[in-house]
Protein backbone atom coordinates (compact mmCIF):
# COMPACT_ATOMS: atom_id res chain seq x y z
CA UNK A 1 0.00 0.00 0.00
CA UNK A 2 1.20 3.41 -0.87
CA UNK A 3 0.89 6.52 1.02
CA UNK A 4 -1.07 7.86 -1.70
CA UNK A 5 -3.53 4.87 -1.36
CA UNK A 6 -4.59 6.38 2.26
CA UNK A 7 -4.76 10.03 1.31
CA UNK A 8 -6.79 9.95 -1.39
CA UNK A 9 -9.69 8.95 1.61
CA UNK A 10 -9.59 11.81 2.99
CA UNK A 11 -12.67 14.11 2.16
CA UNK A 12 -11.67 17.60 3.72
CA UNK A 13 -12.21 17.07 7.67
CA UNK A 14 -13.83 13.54 7.43
CA UNK A 15 -12.92 10.03 5.51
CA UNK A 16 -14.69 8.76 2.53
CA UNK A 17 -14.33 5.56 0.45
CA UNK A 18 -15.77 2.58 -1.48
CA UNK A 19 -16.60 0.22 0.94
CA UNK A 20 -18.26 -2.35 -1.17
CA UNK A 21 -18.46 -3.70 -4.53
CA UNK A 22 -21.95 -2.84 -6.61
CA UNK A 23 -20.85 -0.10 -8.77
CA UNK A 24 -19.41 -0.41 -11.98
CA UNK A 25 -16.15 1.55 -12.49
CA UNK A 26 -15.90 2.49 -7.75
CA UNK A 27 -12.88 -0.31 -6.54
CA UNK A 28 -13.48 -0.52 -2.87
CA UNK A 29 -10.48 1.21 -1.35
CA UNK A 30 -12.27 1.46 2.57
CA UNK A 31 -10.81 -2.10 3.67
CA UNK A 32 -11.57 -3.70 6.74
CA UNK A 33 -7.81 -3.13 6.98
CA UNK A 34 -7.55 0.05 6.35
CA UNK A 35 -9.71 1.56 9.14
CA UNK A 36 -7.49 -1.10 11.64
CA UNK A 37 -4.76 0.89 10.84
CA UNK A 38 -6.97 3.99 10.68
CA UNK A 39 -8.54 3.17 14.24
CA UNK A 40 -4.92 2.24 15.89
CA UNK A 41 -3.77 5.73 14.62
CA UNK A 42 -6.62 7.82 15.92
CA UNK A 43 -5.24 6.27 19.08
CA UNK A 44 -2.05 6.88 18.44
CA UNK A 45 -2.81 10.61 17.91
CA UNK A 46 -5.05 11.49 20.46
CA UNK A 47 -2.28 9.58 23.32
CA UNK A 48 0.35 12.36 21.53
CA UNK A 49 -2.31 15.17 21.44
CA UNK A 50 -3.22 14.40 25.64
CA UNK A 51 -0.58 13.02 26.94
CA UNK A 52 -2.60 9.75 28.25
CA UNK A 53 -1.31 6.62 28.06
CA UNK A 54 -4.93 4.36 27.95
CA UNK A 55 -7.94 5.75 26.02
CA UNK A 56 -11.96 6.00 26.14
CA UNK A 57 -13.34 5.80 22.50
CA UNK A 58 -17.00 5.49 21.58
CA UNK A 59 -17.77 3.92 17.97
CA UNK A 60 -21.50 4.42 16.76
CA UNK A 61 -22.23 3.82 13.13
CA UNK A 62 -25.35 4.44 10.88
CA UNK A 63 -27.27 2.32 8.94
CA UNK A 64 -24.75 1.42 6.07
CA UNK A 65 -24.18 -1.85 5.13
CA UNK A 66 -21.03 -2.16 5.81
CA UNK A 67 -21.02 -0.36 8.86
CA UNK A 68 -20.99 -3.36 11.19
CA UNK A 69 -17.74 -4.73 9.79
CA UNK A 70 -15.83 -1.56 9.55
CA UNK A 71 -16.90 -0.71 13.33
CA UNK A 72 -15.95 -4.20 14.45
CA UNK A 73 -12.74 -3.34 12.20
CA UNK A 74 -11.76 0.10 13.98
CA UNK A 75 -12.71 -1.63 17.72
CA UNK A 76 -10.00 -3.94 16.99
CA UNK A 77 -7.41 -1.10 16.12
CA UNK A 78 -8.27 0.65 19.18
CA UNK A 79 -8.55 -1.81 21.48
CA UNK A 80 -4.88 -2.74 19.97
CA UNK A 81 -3.64 0.25 21.25
CA UNK A 82 -4.81 -0.54 24.61
CA UNK A 83 -8.08 1.47 24.45
CA UNK A 84 -11.07 1.20 26.44
CA UNK A 85 -14.42 1.25 23.38
CA UNK A 86 -17.84 1.92 23.69
CA UNK A 87 -19.53 0.29 21.07
CA UNK A 88 -22.83 2.06 20.69
CA UNK A 89 -24.42 0.47 17.75
CA UNK A 90 -26.39 2.23 15.11
CA UNK A 91 -26.10 5.71 16.68
CA UNK A 92 -25.70 9.57 15.24
CA UNK A 93 -22.79 11.57 14.65
CA UNK A 94 -23.94 14.39 17.47
CA UNK A 95 -24.39 11.89 19.84
CA UNK A 96 -20.98 10.34 19.20
CA UNK A 97 -19.09 13.56 20.18
CA UNK A 98 -21.56 14.29 23.42
CA UNK A 99 -20.14 11.07 24.64
CA UNK A 100 -16.72 12.93 25.33
CA UNK A 101 -19.17 15.27 26.93
CA UNK A 102 -20.66 12.78 29.01
CA UNK A 103 -19.61 12.50 32.85
CA UNK A 104 -20.76 8.57 33.13
CA UNK A 105 -18.18 7.02 30.20
CA UNK A 106 -15.96 9.66 30.28
CA UNK A 107 -14.79 8.97 26.68
CA UNK A 108 -11.80 10.39 25.67
CA UNK A 109 -12.54 10.39 21.85
CA UNK A 110 -15.62 9.59 19.56
CA UNK A 111 -16.16 7.72 16.01
CA UNK A 112 -18.69 7.57 13.58
CA UNK A 113 -18.86 5.21 10.88
CA UNK A 114 -20.85 7.17 8.04
CA UNK A 115 -20.57 8.64 4.41
CA UNK A 116 -23.70 11.14 5.24
CA UNK A 117 -25.94 10.80 2.18
CA UNK A 118 -23.38 9.00 -0.23
CA UNK A 119 -24.34 5.83 -2.21
CA UNK A 120 -24.89 2.50 -0.24
CA UNK A 121 -21.40 1.03 -1.91
CA UNK A 122 -19.36 4.30 0.07
CA UNK A 123 -18.83 4.90 3.80
CA UNK A 124 -16.24 7.01 5.86
CA UNK A 125 -15.07 7.82 9.35
CA UNK A 126 -15.74 11.44 11.07
CA UNK A 127 -13.46 11.47 14.16
CA UNK A 128 -14.44 13.87 17.72
CA UNK A 129 -12.31 14.37 20.62
CA UNK A 130 -13.80 16.37 23.68
CA UNK A 131 -12.41 19.82 21.71
CA UNK A 132 -14.87 19.17 18.81
CA UNK A 133 -14.86 17.27 15.31
CA UNK A 134 -11.34 17.26 14.03
CA UNK A 135 -9.68 19.45 10.95
CA UNK A 136 -8.87 18.75 7.85
CA UNK A 137 -4.84 19.16 8.95
CA UNK A 138 -5.48 16.37 12.07
CA UNK A 139 -7.31 13.74 9.10
CA UNK A 140 -3.93 14.18 6.98
CA UNK A 141 -1.48 13.23 10.28
CA UNK A 142 -3.98 10.36 11.05
CA UNK A 143 -3.39 8.98 7.74
CA UNK A 144 0.17 9.33 7.70
CA UNK A 145 0.31 7.61 10.81
CA UNK A 146 -1.79 5.32 9.46
CA UNK A 147 0.74 4.22 6.76
CA UNK A 148 3.51 3.69 9.11
CA UNK A 149 1.45 1.21 11.63
CA UNK A 150 3.02 -2.24 12.34
CA UNK A 151 1.27 -4.27 14.20
CA UNK A 152 -0.43 -7.37 14.77
CA UNK A 153 -3.55 -5.63 16.25
CA UNK A 154 -3.46 -8.26 19.21
CA UNK A 155 -5.98 -7.19 21.86
CA UNK A 156 -4.72 -4.56 25.17
CA UNK A 157 -7.67 -3.21 25.41
CA UNK A 158 -11.42 -3.85 25.98
CA UNK A 159 -14.50 -3.23 24.08
CA UNK A 160 -18.13 -2.90 25.97
CA UNK A 161 -21.52 -2.54 24.34
CA UNK A 162 -23.52 0.72 25.45
CA UNK A 163 -27.00 2.10 24.40
CA UNK A 164 -25.81 5.80 23.98
CA UNK A 165 -28.49 7.06 21.43
CA UNK A 166 -31.36 6.25 24.26
CA UNK A 167 -28.81 8.44 26.53
CA UNK A 168 -28.64 10.85 23.74
CA UNK A 169 -32.63 10.75 23.23
CA UNK A 170 -33.30 11.31 26.71
CA UNK A 171 -30.87 14.93 26.79
CA UNK A 172 -33.04 16.11 24.29
CA UNK A 173 -36.59 14.99 25.67
CA UNK A 174 -35.44 17.15 28.87
CA UNK A 175 -34.26 20.09 27.37
CA UNK A 176 -37.82 20.74 25.58
CA UNK A 177 -39.46 19.96 28.68
CA UNK A 178 -37.86 22.30 30.79
CA UNK A 179 -37.90 25.06 28.08
CA UNK A 180 -41.72 25.11 27.56
CA UNK A 181 -42.33 23.81 31.50
CA UNK A 182 -44.62 20.82 30.48
CA UNK A 183 -44.24 17.38 30.51
CA UNK A 184 -45.99 16.67 27.13
CA UNK A 185 -45.40 20.32 25.49
CA UNK A 186 -46.27 18.56 21.90
CA UNK A 187 -49.77 16.80 22.83
CA UNK A 188 -52.24 17.54 20.64
CA UNK A 189 -50.54 18.09 17.66
CA UNK A 190 -49.41 15.82 14.94
CA UNK A 191 -45.80 15.09 13.86
CA UNK A 192 -44.48 13.16 10.60
CA UNK A 193 -40.24 11.76 10.53
CA UNK A 194 -38.62 10.96 7.55
CA UNK A 195 -35.56 8.71 8.60
CA UNK A 196 -34.61 8.29 5.45
CA UNK A 197 -33.60 4.69 6.42
CA UNK A 198 -30.65 6.00 8.08
CA UNK A 199 -30.00 6.32 11.97
CA UNK A 200 -32.70 8.83 12.74
CA UNK A 201 -35.96 6.59 13.43
CA UNK A 202 -35.46 6.78 17.27
CA UNK A 203 -36.26 10.56 17.46
CA UNK A 204 -39.72 9.15 16.24
CA UNK A 205 -40.10 6.63 19.44
CA UNK A 206 -37.52 8.07 21.97
CA UNK A 207 -38.21 11.73 21.54
CA UNK A 208 -41.80 12.60 19.67
CA UNK A 209 -43.89 10.61 20.59
CA UNK A 210 -42.92 11.29 24.46
CA UNK A 211 -43.61 14.99 24.32
CA UNK A 212 -47.13 14.39 23.24
CA UNK A 213 -46.54 14.13 19.58
CA UNK A 214 -48.92 12.11 17.71
CA UNK A 215 -46.65 11.04 14.89
CA UNK A 216 -48.87 8.52 12.30
CA UNK A 217 -47.67 8.37 8.88
CA UNK A 218 -43.77 8.34 9.78
CA UNK A 219 -42.16 6.65 7.24
CA UNK A 220 -38.72 4.78 6.59
CA UNK A 221 -37.80 4.38 10.52
CA UNK A 222 -35.89 0.93 10.47
CA UNK A 223 -32.48 0.93 9.21
CA UNK A 224 -31.54 -0.04 6.10
CA UNK A 225 -28.52 0.62 3.93
CA UNK A 226 -29.67 0.23 0.67
CA UNK A 227 -31.68 3.42 1.31
CA UNK A 228 -34.84 1.94 -0.59
CA UNK A 229 -37.30 4.43 -0.52
CA UNK A 230 -35.18 8.05 -1.56
CA UNK A 231 -31.83 9.44 -0.76
CA UNK A 232 -31.18 10.45 2.99
CA UNK A 233 -30.87 13.90 2.62
CA UNK A 234 -32.76 17.24 3.34
CA UNK A 235 -31.71 19.10 0.19
CA UNK A 236 -32.68 16.30 -2.49
CA UNK A 237 -35.53 17.11 -4.40
CA UNK A 238 -37.34 13.31 -4.14
CA UNK A 239 -36.33 13.38 -0.35
CA UNK A 240 -37.89 16.58 0.19
CA UNK A 241 -41.23 15.75 -2.10
CA UNK A 242 -41.09 12.52 -0.41
CA UNK A 243 -41.53 13.96 3.40
CA UNK A 244 -43.87 17.04 1.91
CA UNK A 245 -46.53 14.50 0.28
CA UNK A 246 -46.68 12.72 3.84
CA UNK A 247 -47.12 15.96 5.78
CA UNK A 248 -50.42 16.67 3.37
CA UNK A 249 -51.39 12.67 3.02
CA UNK A 250 -51.51 12.70 6.96
CA UNK A 251 -52.91 16.67 7.43
CA UNK A 252 -49.87 16.83 9.88
CA UNK A 253 -48.63 20.27 11.74
CA UNK A 254 -44.97 19.47 11.17
CA UNK A 255 -42.65 17.10 9.32
CA UNK A 256 -39.38 16.28 9.86
CA UNK A 257 -36.34 15.54 7.71
CA UNK A 258 -32.90 13.94 8.58
CA UNK A 259 -29.74 12.77 6.54
CA UNK A 260 -28.52 9.60 7.51
CA UNK A 261 -26.55 10.24 10.34
CA UNK A 262 -28.84 13.01 12.02
CA UNK A 263 -26.29 15.79 11.77
CA UNK A 264 -28.58 17.60 9.02
CA UNK A 265 -31.89 18.21 9.21
CA UNK A 266 -35.14 20.23 7.93
CA UNK A 267 -38.51 20.48 8.17
CA UNK A 268 -41.89 20.98 6.48
CA UNK A 269 -44.37 23.17 7.10
CA UNK A 270 -48.45 22.32 7.27
CA UNK A 271 -49.21 23.45 3.71
CA UNK A 272 -46.39 20.61 2.29
CA UNK A 273 -43.25 23.35 1.99
CA UNK A 274 -40.19 22.87 2.69
CA UNK A 275 -38.12 24.84 5.17
CA UNK A 276 -34.89 23.64 3.83
CA UNK A 277 -31.90 25.67 2.71
CA UNK A 278 -31.80 29.71 3.02
CA UNK A 279 -35.24 29.47 4.56
CA UNK A 280 -34.28 26.92 7.23
CA UNK A 281 -31.42 28.84 8.41
CA UNK A 282 -33.89 31.91 8.54
CA UNK A 283 -35.98 30.16 10.52
CA UNK A 284 -32.74 29.47 13.25
CA UNK A 285 -31.46 33.12 12.52
CA UNK A 286 -34.70 34.20 14.10
CA UNK A 287 -34.61 31.82 17.16
CA UNK A 288 -31.21 32.41 17.78
CA UNK A 289 -31.85 36.08 17.23
CA UNK A 290 -34.23 36.09 19.76
CA UNK A 291 -32.04 34.46 22.23
CA UNK A 292 -29.17 36.84 21.12
CA UNK A 293 -29.74 40.14 19.53
CA UNK A 294 -27.40 41.37 17.94
CA UNK A 295 -25.05 38.09 16.92
CA UNK A 296 -23.60 37.45 13.46
CA UNK A 297 -24.86 34.90 11.36
CA UNK A 298 -22.16 32.65 9.64
CA UNK A 299 -23.34 30.77 6.30
CA UNK A 300 -21.31 29.51 3.45
CA UNK A 301 -21.40 31.22 0.24
CA UNK A 302 -24.34 30.53 -2.05
CA UNK A 303 -27.37 32.38 0.22
CA UNK A 304 -29.34 34.73 -1.12
CA UNK A 305 -29.76 38.27 -0.77
CA UNK A 306 -32.94 37.63 0.48
CA UNK A 307 -31.34 35.78 3.64
CA UNK A 308 -29.15 38.75 4.65
CA UNK A 309 -32.11 41.16 4.16
CA UNK A 310 -33.59 39.13 6.44
CA UNK A 311 -31.32 38.80 9.02
CA UNK A 312 -30.45 42.41 9.37
CA UNK A 313 -33.88 43.12 9.72
CA UNK A 314 -33.83 41.21 12.49
CA UNK A 315 -31.03 42.98 13.92
CA UNK A 316 -28.23 40.49 13.37
CA UNK A 317 -25.19 40.55 10.88
CA UNK A 318 -24.93 38.00 7.91
CA UNK A 319 -21.24 36.96 7.49
CA UNK A 320 -21.08 34.58 4.18
CA UNK A 321 -18.38 32.42 4.27
CA UNK A 322 -16.85 29.39 2.38
CA UNK A 323 -18.35 26.18 1.26
CA UNK A 324 -17.48 23.31 3.56
CA UNK A 325 -19.52 22.85 7.35
CA UNK A 326 -16.46 22.83 8.49
CA UNK A 327 -14.84 26.12 6.89
CA UNK A 328 -18.48 27.57 8.39
CA UNK A 329 -17.63 26.38 11.78
CA UNK A 330 -14.17 27.69 12.04
CA UNK A 331 -15.24 31.03 10.67
CA UNK A 332 -17.21 31.40 13.65
CA UNK A 333 -15.30 30.38 16.33
CA UNK A 334 -12.63 32.57 14.87
CA UNK A 335 -15.12 35.46 14.45
CA UNK A 336 -15.57 34.98 18.67
CA UNK A 337 -12.25 35.09 19.54
CA UNK A 338 -11.22 38.07 17.94
CA UNK A 339 -13.81 39.76 19.18
CA UNK A 340 -17.35 39.39 17.17
CA UNK A 341 -20.36 37.70 19.07
CA UNK A 342 -21.36 34.54 16.69
CA UNK A 343 -23.73 31.95 17.72
CA UNK A 344 -24.90 30.26 14.32
CA UNK A 345 -22.61 28.66 11.85
CA UNK A 346 -25.08 27.24 9.14
CA UNK A 347 -24.64 26.05 6.08
CA UNK A 348 -27.60 25.50 3.00
CA UNK A 349 -26.89 21.90 3.42
CA UNK A 350 -28.59 21.80 6.34
CA UNK A 351 -25.58 21.38 8.50
CA UNK A 352 -26.02 23.97 11.59
CA UNK A 353 -23.75 24.37 14.49
CA UNK A 354 -24.42 26.52 17.70
CA UNK A 355 -21.83 28.37 20.21
CA UNK A 356 -24.62 26.99 23.09
CA UNK A 357 -23.98 23.40 21.66
CA UNK A 358 -20.28 23.38 21.01
CA UNK A 359 -20.32 24.47 17.66
CA UNK A 360 -21.20 20.77 16.74
CA UNK A 361 -23.16 20.57 13.60
CA UNK A 362 -26.34 18.88 14.70
CA UNK A 363 -29.48 18.27 12.77
CA UNK A 364 -31.44 16.79 15.62
CA UNK A 365 -30.17 20.28 18.16
CA UNK A 366 -31.67 22.54 14.96
CA UNK A 367 -34.90 20.46 15.23
CA UNK A 368 -34.94 20.24 19.11
CA UNK A 369 -35.41 24.58 18.75
CA UNK A 370 -37.59 24.11 16.15
CA UNK A 371 -39.68 21.82 18.16
CA UNK A 372 -39.76 24.14 21.33
CA UNK A 373 -40.14 27.20 18.86
CA UNK A 374 -43.44 25.57 17.51
CA UNK A 375 -44.94 24.22 21.18
CA UNK A 376 -44.23 27.84 22.12
CA UNK A 377 -46.48 29.61 19.05
CA UNK A 378 -48.85 26.61 18.46
CA UNK A 379 -50.18 27.46 21.75
CA UNK A 380 -51.31 30.74 20.22
CA UNK A 381 -52.49 29.81 17.23
CA UNK A 382 -49.95 29.98 14.83
CA UNK A 383 -48.68 27.53 12.28
CA UNK A 384 -45.74 27.13 10.59
CA UNK A 385 -46.14 28.83 7.25
CA UNK A 386 -46.38 31.98 9.09
CA UNK A 387 -43.36 32.17 10.71
CA UNK A 388 -41.07 33.16 7.59
CA UNK A 389 -43.66 35.63 5.83
CA UNK A 390 -41.12 38.47 5.96
CA UNK A 391 -38.35 36.42 3.82
CA UNK A 392 -38.01 37.67 0.41
CA UNK A 393 -37.41 34.55 -1.95
CA UNK A 394 -36.28 34.82 -5.41
CA UNK A 395 -38.55 34.26 -8.15
CA UNK A 396 -35.75 31.96 -10.07
CA UNK A 397 -33.07 30.19 -9.43
CA UNK A 398 -30.21 27.77 -10.95
CA UNK A 399 -27.06 26.12 -10.57
CA UNK A 400 -25.08 24.49 -13.20
CA UNK A 401 -22.41 22.47 -12.84
CA UNK A 402 -19.24 22.93 -14.95
CA UNK A 403 -16.91 20.50 -15.36
CA UNK A 404 -13.21 21.31 -15.93
CA UNK A 405 -12.13 18.48 -18.49
CA UNK A 406 -7.70 20.40 -17.44
CA UNK A 407 -5.52 17.55 -15.96
CA UNK A 408 -4.52 20.32 -13.51
CA UNK A 409 -8.32 21.28 -12.85
CA UNK A 410 -7.76 23.79 -10.32
CA UNK A 411 -4.75 26.15 -12.01
CA UNK A 412 -7.43 25.89 -14.39
CA UNK A 413 -10.08 26.93 -12.38
CA UNK A 414 -8.17 29.69 -10.89
CA UNK A 415 -7.25 30.77 -14.02
CA UNK A 416 -11.05 30.92 -15.24
CA UNK A 417 -12.16 32.45 -11.92
CA UNK A 418 -9.48 35.87 -12.28
CA UNK A 419 -10.66 36.25 -15.63
CA UNK A 420 -13.95 35.92 -14.67
CA UNK A 421 -13.23 38.91 -12.23
CA UNK A 422 -12.04 40.99 -15.24
CA UNK A 423 -14.70 39.64 -17.41
CA UNK A 424 -17.51 41.13 -14.96
CA UNK A 425 -15.69 44.36 -14.46
CA UNK A 426 -16.00 45.32 -17.93
CA UNK A 427 -20.09 44.32 -17.74
CA UNK A 428 -22.73 47.11 -17.76
CA UNK A 429 -25.68 46.48 -14.48
CA UNK A 430 -22.51 44.13 -13.03
CA UNK A 431 -20.71 44.65 -9.58
CA UNK A 432 -18.48 42.40 -7.79
CA UNK A 433 -20.07 41.65 -4.27
CA UNK A 434 -16.67 42.71 -1.59
CA UNK A 435 -15.74 41.57 0.46
CA UNK A 436 -16.09 38.06 -0.82
CA UNK A 437 -14.38 34.85 0.83
CA UNK A 438 -15.16 31.86 -1.88
CA UNK A 439 -14.97 32.53 -5.73
CA UNK A 440 -16.51 35.15 -7.55
CA UNK A 441 -20.22 36.62 -6.74
CA UNK A 442 -21.54 39.18 -8.69
CA UNK A 443 -24.94 41.44 -8.08
CA UNK A 444 -26.34 42.46 -12.08
CA UNK A 445 -28.70 45.25 -11.49
CA UNK A 446 -32.99 45.49 -12.52
CA UNK A 447 -31.99 46.15 -16.26
CA UNK A 448 -29.21 43.18 -16.43
CA UNK A 449 -31.37 40.08 -14.87
CA UNK A 450 -32.17 41.94 -11.23
CA UNK A 451 -30.40 38.71 -9.30
CA UNK A 452 -26.67 37.58 -8.44
CA UNK A 453 -24.20 34.71 -9.82
CA UNK A 454 -21.48 33.00 -7.67
CA UNK A 455 -18.79 31.38 -9.54
CA UNK A 456 -16.44 28.89 -7.26
CA UNK A 457 -14.32 26.22 -7.65
CA UNK A 458 -15.20 23.09 -5.74
CA UNK A 459 -13.71 21.77 -2.56
CA UNK A 460 -12.77 18.19 -4.20
CA UNK A 461 -13.82 17.75 -7.75
CA UNK A 462 -13.00 19.24 -10.60
CA UNK A 463 -15.79 21.51 -11.28
CA UNK A 464 -17.14 25.17 -10.91
CA UNK A 465 -20.36 25.45 -9.94
CA UNK A 466 -22.34 28.33 -11.29
CA UNK A 467 -25.04 29.71 -9.09
CA UNK A 468 -27.61 32.15 -10.35
CA UNK A 469 -30.95 33.58 -8.94
CA UNK A 470 -32.74 36.14 -10.03
CA UNK A 471 -36.15 38.66 -8.22
CA UNK A 472 -38.09 38.17 -11.42
CA UNK A 473 -39.21 35.89 -13.64
CA UNK A 474 -37.04 35.44 -16.80
CA UNK A 475 -34.05 36.54 -14.47
CA UNK A 476 -31.97 34.03 -14.72
CA UNK A 477 -31.94 33.79 -18.62
CA UNK A 478 -30.77 37.39 -18.63
CA UNK A 479 -28.04 36.76 -16.52
CA UNK A 480 -26.81 33.17 -18.41
CA UNK A 481 -27.17 35.59 -21.56
CA UNK A 482 -24.30 37.88 -20.28
CA UNK A 483 -22.60 34.87 -19.00
CA UNK A 484 -22.59 32.85 -21.96
CA UNK A 485 -19.82 34.89 -24.32
CA UNK A 486 -17.09 34.28 -21.42
CA UNK A 487 -17.52 30.96 -21.15
CA UNK A 488 -17.29 30.03 -24.78
CA UNK A 489 -13.84 30.87 -24.77
CA UNK A 490 -12.41 27.87 -22.89
CA UNK A 491 -12.05 24.62 -24.44
CA UNK A 492 -11.48 22.77 -21.00
CA UNK A 493 -15.13 23.62 -19.47
CA UNK A 494 -17.75 21.41 -20.58
CA UNK A 495 -21.59 21.97 -19.23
Amino acid sequence: MKIEDLLVLQNGSDIRGVAMDGVDGEKVNLTQEVVMKIGYAFAQWLMNRIQKSRLAIAVGRDSRLTGKVLAEAITKGLVSKGSTVYDCGISTTPAMFMTTLDKDIDCDGAIMVTASHLPFNRNGMKFFTRDGGLNKEDITAILELAYSVETTFTLGGQSNKIDYIEVYAGSIVEKIRKKIGEKQPLLGTHIVLDAGNGAGGFFDEMVLRPLGANTAGSQFLEPDGHFPNHVPNPEDPQAVESISRAVLENKADMGIIFDTDVDRAAIIDEKGQPINRNRFIAFIAKIVLENYPGTCIVTDSITSTGLTAYIEALGGKHHRYKRGYRNVINEAIRLNEAGTETHLAMETSGHGAMKENYFLDDGAYLVTLALIRYAQFNKDGMRLSQVLADLKEPAEEKEIRIQVTAKDFKAYGDKVLKAFTEFVEAQEGATLVQPNYEGVRVNWDKNNGNGWCLLRLSLHDPLLPLNIESDEVGGVAIIEKHLQKFFEQWDELKF
